[in-house]
């Protein structure tokens, strides 16, 4: 019987791996962080093996049960938090660790843009942050967005512009992107 919920589980949740890798990837900055959330939402999700089955949209449900794990674990983590490090010291690789082509033409000038669009988007709050990533990144919809972070579309929306705008503004003042450059 276990081999039989192996394989439902199997065939419902594999063809999402990439898009879930890449939202804890883009939720937790960090390689060690983003294996550890997807490998709980597994657990997670296959103990909802009976639940996930009767999911019209699987990805979207599991992409907002990563989206409470990882709000869960960083709730837990601000209370227990030592303060025995200054902010800032253990940054992740953000964008600039991500893999480049194989491709000889991927030149230095396309490695210094994505560090400096890795760098503004690290100035961003952590809610405009995400909703710029789902959606121009991982090409989440609107209403996937909403119901991954819980909030109305029009709140996505505005946030969404207010990002974009920031990020706009970060890019010009850096002089990384001229601004007749869009993001």
């Amino acid at each position: 019987m276990a081999g039989s919920n192996d394989i439902a589980f199997e065939k419902l949740v594999r063809p999402h791996f990439d898009r879930l890798y890449r939202l804890a990837w883009r939720l937790t900055s960090q390689k060690a962080e983003a294996e550890d959330l997807f490998q709980e939402l597994l657990i997670k999700a296959f103990g909802k093996l009976d639940d996930l089955i009767h999911i019209e949209e699987p990805g979207s449900w599991l992409a907002r049960m990563m989206y409470n794990l990882f709000v869960d674990e960083r709730r837990r983590y601000a209370r227990r938090r030592m303060h025995t490090l200054e902010e800032g010291d253990m940054q992740g690789d953000g964008l600039a660790g991500l893999p480049g082509p194989d491709n000889p033409a991927w030149d230095h000038e396309r490695r210094e843009r994505i560090k400096a669009l890795d760098a503004a988007l690290s100035k961003l709050s952590d809610e405009h942050r995400l909703i710029v990533l789902l959606s121009d990144s991982e090409g989440y919809k609107l209403e996937e967005i909403q119901d991954l972070i819980g909030v109305p579309v029009g709140t996505v929306k505005s946030r969404l512009h207010r990002a974009r705008a920031r990020l706009r503004e970060i890019l010009s003042e850096d002089g990384t992107f001229s601004s007749d450059t869009s993001c």
